[in-house]
């Protein structure tokens, strides 16, 4: 974003932009409006990348607001990372997922129905984690109460 220019009007696509900036299950959509609206200098976009700054769970997207708000003249500070779990009741709704298959399921049947229920839990750790989403997964999908 370095060599691009800032340009004040509104994009024409604002509100698709607008949409996927706030749209819970896909983060590298919100990570690519980020950075799309970071390229406008109009406080309809300032203020979606100072929402996206300090509410979004995935550090990735919130550091890219940053830069964004920053490149726009803005006085922002990138907040923390967070702490602990991103989402309320993860355990509760995992303990639930698991609890609704088969005794013997797999891992990979557990994951599959967590993406297939709760794909903005899924995301947002599969974001958050990274390369290391699967194993923490796992590791949490192990230390679940078994039936």
């Amino acid at each position: 974003m370095d060599n691009q220019e800032v340009l004040a009007d509104m994009p024409s696509n604002y509100e698709e932009l607008r949409s996927s900036a706030n749209r819970n299950a896909n983060w590298r959509e919100r990570l690519s409006a980020v950075e799309e609206l970071g390229k406008w200098k109009n406080q309809k976009s300032i203020d979606i990348l100072k929402h996206r700054l300090n509410t979004d769970a995935v550090h990735q997207v919130r550091e890219a607001a940053y830069r964004s708000l920053l490149a726009l003249g803005e006085d922002v500070q990138m907040p923390e990372e967070h702490k602990g779990e991103l989402m309320k009741d993860l355990t509760k709704v995992m303990v639930r997922i698991k609890k609704s298959l088969p005794r013997d399921h797999t891992f990979e049947d557990f994951k599959e129905k967590l993406k297939k229920m709760r794909i903005d839990i899924y995301d947002t750790y599969e974001g958050a984690k990274g390369e290391e989403f699967d194993q923490w997964l796992e590791q949490k999908w192990t230390s679940l109460s078994k039936r």
